[in-house]
């Protein structure tokens, strides 16, 4: 029975299938022979491994997370190390230093040679020249107290935890008048983690095209920074927290950016762009913010922009295939802790453009949609 219409609704064909395989897989007896079957016995194999995976993930970010924290990775990064010597580098007694090394080793991480010394798996290898990977997983100590008793977190009001006072701009009227101690941090990681997304947004979208970028809530300009390689002729804007905005001076004068690169301070929720961009970016941001303020702010790009500009929207997306887990169970729990936002589908993002007001908008591909998906939308022209 529908609730909406209150008629008894068919089930697809598709729901039908998954009904059943369902139920087969619920039997117990089903199990067991599907364990045994030659035939079956790989799928109940994945099945399980999937199944265990889920139960004991929590203790593969903790192993992760050492490794991190110990440097594992920096210390393999020279070339293979004797078990020994690894032990007195990551200051842990050799049985402490053993029992990480072969729970690394099975997650891929690490991996121990023929001649017994120990070097970086592939996993592990990956994380070289990833600042961004190793600065999240640091970060992520925060969210495993937040998400220590789920169901509460699930049951209580939003906030009030470890990362939305991490995040000190999330649902802060003050916000403008946060100094450098409070933004400081999270705009460190941000500014880690942003060349891997910058790369992937350089390599789906030409921004020679254009004349002048705002990048709206661009934190310290590293986003900006990988642009202006890519662009030569591209004049810059950030727009940030006005803290925020003046660690991204800092950095477009070290970069001998300033020239063509000009930071604007200010709450952008409330406080006007600055005007002459004909490409607005906002990069990360929405999934930060609940629906009103998401509405808000796109109507005010809109108003913003000239006929025929463009905004572009870069960051993930739920029901993205293939990295449903992240879109949906990491950024929904991660947001619901954070204390604004949420995770939302390309499509909801592009009615909620068209919403505000801007008249196409299209999904670009990118090379690795678990990490960014990129979103433009167009203001009519004249």
């Amino acid at each position: 029975m529908s609730a909406t219409t209150g008629i008894a609704s068919v089930p697809s064909w598709r729901d039908r299938f998954r009904a059943w395989r369902e139920g087969l897989t619920a039997s117990p007896g089903f199990r067991r022979w599907a364990a045994g079957f030659p035939l079956t016995r790989p799928y109940a194999r994945k099945r399980a491994r999937a199944l265990f995976d889920l139960c004991a993930g929590f203790v593969y970010s903790q192993v992760l997370f050492a490794c991190v924290r110990l440097r594992l990775f920096d210390h393999l990064q020279q070339g293979p190390v004797e078990e020994a010597r690894l032990a007195q580098l990551l200051d842990l007694p050799h049985e402490g230093a053993l029992r990480l090394l072969r729970a690394a080793a099975a997650l891929d991480l690490v991996t121990c040679r023929d001649d017994g010394r120990w070097a970086l798996g592939p996993l592990g290898a990956a994380m070289i020249g990833n600042p961004g990977i190793a600065a999240m997983v640091e970060h992520h100590a925060l969210l495993y107290a937040d998400l220590a008793d789920p169901v509460a977190l699930l049951k209580r009001p939003r906030g009030g935890n470890a990362l939305s006072g991490y995040w000190a701009y999330s649902g802060n009227d003050g916000a403008s008048a946060l100094g450098r101690d409070s933004t400081h941090d999270y705009t460190a990681l941000m500014a880690a983690s942003q060349p891997m997304v910058a790369e992937e947004i350089i390599a789906a979208y030409d921004f020679r095209r254009h004349r002048c970028l705002l990048d709206i809530g661009g934190g310290s300009g590293a986003f900006l920074a990988a642009v202006a390689a890519a662009a030569p002729d591209l004049r810059l804007m950030l727009f940030d927290l006005p803290a925020v905005a003046e660690q991204g001076r800092e950095r477009f004068q070290r970069l001998r950016l300033d020239g063509r690169a000009t930071t604007h301070g200010g709450d952008f929720t409330r406080d006007p762009f600055p005007t002459g961009a004909d490409l607005v970016s906002i990069v990360r941001v929405l999934h930060d913010h609940d629906d009103e303020v998401v509405m808000a702010l796109l109507r005010r790009v809109r108003d913003a922009l000239p006929p025929g500009g463009r905004l572009l929207v870069a960051e993930p997306m739920s029901g993205t295939a293939g990295a449903e887990p992240a879109g949906d169970a990491y950024f929904g729990f991660y947001l619901l802790a954070m204390g604004r936002g949420r995770p939302r589908t390309p499509a909801e993002l592009q009615a909620m453009l068209a919403a505000a007001g801007f008249a196409t908008s299209r999904l670009l591909p990118t090379h690795t949609p678990l990490l960014t998906r990129v979103i433009v939308a167009d203001i009519a022209p004249a």
